[in-house]
Parts: C-alpha cells; structure tokens; sequence
C-alpha cells in the first residue's frame, strides 16, 4: 500500500536532515501544508527551535495577483512560514525522492471570522462561529474555490488533499476550549452546526422552511440537552429532537450546499492543474457530519474527485461505504494517527494497516512525522518495512 505522511513545511525548512529522514520511514509520498489554519506544533528533531506558533490560518508560499482588490483573500504567512516556505520544502523532499502532494485547509479559518464576522456560521442562538466560514455565501464560496485551486496547484506537487472543503460546526480545539461541560452527542451537535447566517436563512426559505420558525425548534429540541438529557447518536436522534420533516429538509439543504461547493472547488482545481494531477477530499460518509473531514455521500464524492482521505482513529469502518463504491482507480486512503502523545497507535500500525486493506483501503496516511517523538517514528518504520 502506498504511504504518505503529513509535513509542515516548518519541519522541514532549516533541517538538512528532515528529508532523508522523512524518506526512511518507508513513505513514498509526503502530504505538505500548502494552506494552513492556526496551531502550534513541536518540532523536537530540528535545529533551530522545538516550537512554532503559526498565528493565524494563512498560505505558506506567496499568494498570487488574483486576490488583488478583493475583500476576501488569503493572509500570508509570519515568521513561521515565511517567503515560499512550501516551495522550500517541496524541493527539499522531492530531493530525497518523495512524491510531494499539497494539503490544503479551506473552511477553517478564525481569523478570516475575527475580521469579517458575517463570513460565519451562526448558530440558533445567534452566536457565530469565528472559525467556520459559512459555506453557503456567495462571496466565502468564491473564496474557498479560488483557494483551492492556488493553493493546491504548487510548483512540484502532483496531487492534492483538500481539508475542510464542507460545513464546518461547533467541535473544534479552539484555545483554552472549555466546552465539553454537556454531553451534546451526534444530534446535539449538529443541531449546533446548523446555520443562520443571512444565505442560509433564505435557502431554508428555498427549501419551504421559516428561518425564525426553524431557529425556535432547534433551541427548543435542544433544552432537554442543557438540562443534561442524553442526545441520542445517528440521524434517528436527530430525527427525535428536531422531528422528521425539518431534520430531513435542513439536510437536503446543507447536502446541496456542500455538494455543490465540492464540484466547484474540485473543477477550479483541475482547471488550474496539469494532466495527471490528483484530487482527494478529507471526508467523512456520513453527509451530515461536521468539521476538518467534513460529511459526503461517497457515491457523489467519488464522481467528483479521484478519491478521498478517510480518518480512521475510531475504526476503519468509515472506509466500508467509499469501498463498496468499487469505483476503478479511486483512492480510499485510510488516515492513521501515529503520535502516541496525541493519541495514536505507531505501535499497531501494521495491524491497522492490515485491517484497511480488507476494508478497501488502497493507500495509507500517516498523522504526523513531524509531530511524532523518535520512538514513534521507529514503530512506523518498522510496520511499513512489514508491508
């Protein structure tokens, strides 16, 4: 199974050593951050410093004259990717001959929401989501299209994984997150992602729903929950907070929306790229789910793109749905967590692995080489000799 591993270009800038030590992992392909949301990360082998705090989700390489005079458009990058950071280190590791493909982060963007509030998702209560660009904007979805395709068409990349490219909710590691004091479940959560921003009040207004109407029975279907009554998982408990008829027409609206934004997005991107260029989705087979591997149907999604980047931290039965697709030459590769410190397995990888492939697996993705310790990088390195 062809691997891959995620790269910040800021691991590997600066470090002589990261590419060939990236190479003998046993990956044949790196997946490097093109455009990138806020974080801060280790980087415990590089020479130069053992933290990066990327402030604010921006494009690492030099953005274009195409966002000339528009409101909306991407924020370069700090001191934490500077010049064409990606660029650097694309050279770099195709140097130590590994295929180079870009990982681009597009619905997720807080300060995008600081500095133009209206971009974002409003929830029932009218609170807004700083993080989330509302997907159903004109203006954000233009945005997001034109990113796509600048940010995924690198110099020396042959491929592409778009993150984010759908409706992102209220999950999410914000700074000194202190939400998890109710138990909100699968249908709480997503009663919290529906949107009420000006576009999406008119196309529920499309769909034959009263926006004002469809607001007052998301808060009332969510008090029990505040008062500490279980939220029940899967679309049947949605069904029961929300009843029927309006939890199955807000889903055919925000299918629609996030369908729609997917082809446009996928389409920008070929446009822009080379023969033979590849485009993946992070995505979830679940339409209704939420966040960085946004919901799809994947008979959909894998008409659109050449296939899809699964996370499989939970289990590798997400993977089943894309697989059962039997659609030729399509990617369905199977995302592992492999920091131990953050949760992941090195350990069981080859295991793992193994499991992917009878569920459909065709590829394997590594999260993360360069946020991973020595010992864990060794674990990978041995499960992929095993392969």
């Amino acid at each position: 199974m062809k691997a891959s591993t995620f790269v910040y270009p800021w691991d590997v800038d600066g470090d002589p050593e990261a590419p060939a030590r990236i190479a003998a992992l046993g990956v044949e392909q790196v997946t490097l951050a093109a455009a990138y949301h806020s974080t801060r990360a280790l980087t415990p082998r590089h020479p130069r410093h053992r933290i990066v705090t990327a402030e604010h989700a921006a494009v690492l390489y030099p953005a274009d004259d195409r966002w000339t005079g528009r409101e909306l458009r991407p924020y370069a990058a700090g001191p934490w990717a500077p010049g064409d950071a990606f660029g650097e280190a694309a050279t770099a590791l195709a140097g130590a001959g590994l295929e180079v493909h870009t990982w681009v982060v597009l619905a997720h963007n807080s300060r995008l929401g600081a500095e133009h509030p209206g971009t974002s998702v409003v929830n029932a209560y009218g609170d807004r989501y700083p993080w989330a660009p509302c997907i159903a904007q004109p203006a954000t979805r233009a945005y997001l299209v034109d990113l796509a395709a600048e940010a995924a068409v690198r110099p020396g990349a042959s491929g592409t994984e778009l993150e984010s490219l759908g409706w992102y909710g209220l999950e999410h590691l914000h700074a000194h997150d202190k939400t998890g004091g109710v138990g909100l479940g699968e249908a709480g959560q997503y009663l919290m992602a529906l949107c009420f921003c000006p576009s999406c009040r008119e196309g529920y207004g499309r769909h034959g729903l009263d926006a004002d109407e469809l607001a007052a029975a998301v808060r009332t279907a969510l008090e029990p929950v505040w008062q500490g009554a279980p939220s029940d998982g899967g679309w049947a408990g949605i069904e029961k907070l929300l009843g029927e008829t309006l939890a199955t027409t807000t889903r055919a609206y925000r299918d629609e929306t996030a369908r729609t934004l997917q082809e446009q997005a996928v389409a920008a991107v070929r446009a822009a790229a080379p023969d033979g260029f590849q485009v993946l989705l992070h995505a979830d087979p679940v339409s209704y789910h939420v966040g960085a591997n946004p919901g799809v149907d994947p008979a959909h999604i894998l008409s659109v793109a050449d296939g899809v980047v699964v996370p499989c931290a939970g289990g590798t039965g997400t993977l089943t749905p894309f697989a059962r697709q039997g659609r030729e030459g399509a990617v369905v590769a199977a995302n592992f967590p492999v920091v131990s410190g953050m949760g992941g397995s090195p350990g069981t990888l080859a295991a793992d692995a193994a499991e992917a492939r009878r569920r459909g697996a065709t590829e394997l993705r590594l999260y993360h080489a360069g946020l991973a310790s020595d010992d864990d990088l060794a674990a990978v390195r041995s499960a992929l000799a095993g392969l």
